[in-house]
């Protein structure tokens, strides 16, 4: 298993930082996603643009504090944690991904390729909350 976490104070009202992490419906702001079809209001199916599908299921979820989900495709499984906690004016976030190579091939890659993803990830929504002030 493959621990990996990504932490980050932004200059935004929790809320405005909830809202958006946890939108099913205005993901346009994430530059690696083509799509995200709901099946239910637990389950959705993350599409990349390269044509990769991950399927999620919210294991828990309590706004503005925590969401936590699982997460599978063809290459991994695993689950994601994202805690959230209002500091003054800012927000802190700290996202964690515990995830497991379904490939052998995979293993080696793992780590690389969470820590890209995260990196992704944040630096959209630092650029989607600025871009809306």
């Amino acid at each position: 298993m493959v621990i990996s976490n990504i932490k980050a104070t932004l200059p935004y009202d929790i809320k405005k930082v909830w809202d958006t992490v946890t939108s099913l419906e205005n993901y346009s702001w994430r530059s690696n996603i083509s799509k995200i079809e709901i099946l239910n209001e637990k389950e959705f199916v993350e599409h990349t643009k390269d044509g990769y599908q991950t399927i999620f299921t919210t294991i828990a979820m309590e706004p503005y504090k925590l969401w936590k989900f699982s997460m599978e495709n063809d290459n991994i499984r695993g689950d994601w944690t994202g805690l959230f906690a209002q500091e003054g004016n800012k927000t802190i976030i700290d996202f964690t991904e515990n995830v497991v190579a379904k490939k052998v091939l995979m293993k080696p890659f793992v780590r690389l390729y969470l820590k890209r993803q995260q990196k992704t990830y944040i630096g959209d929504l630092k650029k989607v909350l600025r871009d809306s002030r």
